[in-house]
């Protein structure tokens, strides 16, 4: 196991270039098992991409990274049974489940893992997929799904905009019978590049001016060729950086646009931006602002992803900054840490009270979860002292060298054995 050292206190400063989004990969790569031979460019080398490249593996596919790329080889009917094990290794390996259905007819997998953020809504996933025509049992925690000949169209309106649910169907109804009409679809860029990836394989889908995606499906999906876009969270991660620490950045290959919601709060905390179409430029000098309501919500408003570290900025703000969660039930697992630090964080239900505080100090805190853990390194990098930051192993699920792409714009911070091997 290992742990960070961040001694705090440093002004940051420097350019980064942003790298592919976890979360367009991740759905990506279980879309490339129903399709020819893909190649992914701009794919993170995160832990949960290894992930998923294991799954596909098992799979029966041919997954290979070279540089920034990956390559998939679907071979033979595959295997459509996904080990528990493999399952548990990140969160969103339900993506996989309209995969393997679609390419087999059939599929067994356990509930899946990753980040304990409260329950999410697995069951708009499998009342959608029924939709199209798979029967699902439950199983003692596995899911064993079939169809009976080839999954058909339909059309389904989630109650929710699911961002994992509206993917499954998207990968599912590629290949099902007839059209699919999926209304109250989730509307996030990473999204919209699955939709790219799966046109470009030779799917039809298409959104109407109304917001509905009209699928329909085809027989079978060819050979790809794509590029992931830029992570707009490791881009509002690496902005609330130097919002809490102070400084300037420029962030280099980022689809600005994606960051549309994020981008006003720096405003309103005092920071300059200088934005174009693919790239940011943020400076910090003075004292730093409340922010007088974040609320986090579904596409094209505040992301919940960004809603941690964007409060670990704020608890160095001159003033009081009010958090509202409308996406998970326990996203506020950073806040008792970040209290450890000295923040003065009052939660309670999905409401969040920031008192900023003259300055944090250091403490030996531990990552709670992606986000979280992002979160806490981002106290840290504005706090006295040095902190030691443990089960740094979620961190690395979703950021491509952090300590790398911090250290590169100042920051004092080290990665280094963790003998003791605590775990959060």
């Amino acid at each position: 196991m290992e742990k960070f050292i961040i001694a705090g206190g440093q002004q940051l400063d420097g350019k980064l270039k942003v790298h592919g989004a976890k979360n367009a990969a991740l759905p990506i790569l279980a879309a490339s098992l129903v399709a020819g031979h893909s190649t992914i460019h701009n794919c993170p080398n995160l832990t949960d991409v290894d992930a998923a490249c294991r799954i596909l593996t098992h799979l029966g596919a041919k997954a290979l990274r070279h540089g920034d790329a990956v390559t998939v080889e679907p071979e033979g009917e595959g295997i459509c049974y996904i080990p528990e094990e493999l399952m548990h290794r990140m969160r969103s390996s339900i993506v996989f489940l309209g995969a393997v259905i679609a390419r087999c007819g059939r599929a067994r997998i356990s509930m899946p893992g990753g980040c304990e953020l409260g329950p999410r809504p697995i069951d708009l996933h499998l009342a959608a997929l029924e939709r199209l025509g798979v029967e699902i049992t439950e199983d003692h925690g596995f899911l064993d799904c079939q169809v009976h000949g080839r999954l058909h169209g339909a059309q389904i309106s989630l109650p929710f905009p699911s961002v994992g649910a509206t993917e499954n169907v998207l990968i599912a109804a590629s290949l099902a019978q007839g059209e699919t009409i999926l209304k109250n679809a989730a509307r996030e860029p990473e999204i919209a590049d699955l939709i790219e990836f799966l046109n470009e394989a030779g799917a039809k889908i298409n959104l109407t001016p109304q917001g509905d995606l009209h699928i329909k499906g085809v027989k079978y999906l060819g050979e790809v060729e794509h590029r992931v876009i830029p992570d707009r969270i490791a881009a509002a991660t690496y902005l609330c950086a130097v919002a809490a620490a102070g400084g300037k950045i420029e962030l280099e290959d980022v689809c600005s646009e994606h960051l549309s919601a994020v981008l006003p709060y720096f405003e309103e905390m005092g920071c300059r931006l200088t934005i174009k179409p693919d790239s940011i430029q943020m400076a910090r000098e003075g004292i730093l602002h409340p922010l007088e309501q974040v609320r986090t919500m579904p596409y094209p408003g505040f992301p919940t992803d960004a809603q941690s570290p964007l409060m670990a900025a704020a608890c160095v703000a001159e003033g009081t900054s009010i958090f509202i969660e409308n996406i998970f039930e326990s996203r506020y697992k950073h806040v008792p840490e970040l209290c450890r630090m000295g923040a003065d964080i009052k939660a309670e239900g999905r409401v969040a009270v920031v008192r900023g505080v003259p300055a944090l100090h250091s403490a030996k805190v531990f990552c709670t979860d992606l986000r979280g853990g992002a979160a806490i390194a981002v106290g840290a990098l504005a706090a006295e002292g040095n902190t030691e930051l443990l089960s740094i192993e979620h961190i690395d699920r979703g950021y491509e060298n952090f300590e790398g792409n911090l250290q590169a714009l100042g920051a004092r911070i080290k990665r280094v054995p963790c003998p003791d091997s605590i775990h959060y």
